[in-house]
């Protein structure tokens, strides 16, 4: 192994021990649009369930909308007092793109288009017969993996974050104006933090690994 891939174990190493979830913000910290943008972009490379990418993003950074937002996430202070809220929604209809998707993976080289065909055709049926409660559950998953990406992304740029599933998801539909096909799933602050995480603690291996039976 070279000292150059040593270096990024390390630091992702690191970045993995350090990052906590903070719920004190410098209001004075705006992130650019832009920088959010980027951090969005590179959590797109997390996994997904077939990978149709269900998840979608409202980010919430105008003063009026959090304050619309404080009681319906249980007046936490963090959504007021961070950069932005990025509010994880997860597509009942993201099989829908599925053809744009493997489309993009004939043109990149990847497949043919009698494999695409059979790969689109078979998604379409699979997913458009599962109940919205099904897909539902599977895009909470997904929305998970690229939740923690964009978590990790943000502490490697120097920023804090902080998931937050203590919301009313009814209400924040409503507010928002979410079409049937959306649901949200979770809403991360993003920012700077103002004082330190509370430090936390870990339950040992033993009390979770069992190795081939229970």
């Amino acid at each position: 192994m070279s000292t150059q891939t040593n270096i990024n174990l390390n630091d992702f190493y690191t970045l993995l021990r350090e990052r906590h979830s903070v719920r004190h913000y410098d209001k004075s910290v705006s992130i650019p649009r832009e920088e959010l943008n980027d951090m969005l972009e590179l959590s797109t490379l997390a996994p997904s369930s077939s990978n149709l990418q269900p998840w979608r993003f409202l980010v919430i950074d105008d003063p009026q909308l959090k304050e619309k937002l404080l009681p319906i996430a249980n007046n936490q202070q963090q959504v007021i007092d961070a950069s932005a809220i990025v509010a994880v929604l997860g597509d009942l209809k993201s099989f829908e793109k599925a053809d744009a998707i493997y489309s993009k993976a004939v043109a990149g080289g990847y497949m043919d288009e009698a494999t695409k065909a059979a790969f689109v055709d078979r998604l379409e049926n699979t997913y458009g017969s599962l109940p919205a409660e099904r897909l539902h559950n599977i895009n909470t998953f997904d929305a998970g993996l690229i939740s923690m990406q964009f978590m990790l992304i943000a502490k490697s740029k120097g920023y804090d974050t902080v998931p937050m599933g203590g919301f009313n998801p009814e209400k924040f539909s409503q507010e928002f104006q979410l079409p049937d096909t959306l649901r949200p799933i979770l809403l991360i602050a993003v920012g700077k933090a103002a004082k330190p995480a509370h430090p936390t603690v870990r339950l040992p291996l033993e009390q979770i690994v069992n190795w081939n039976t229970l």
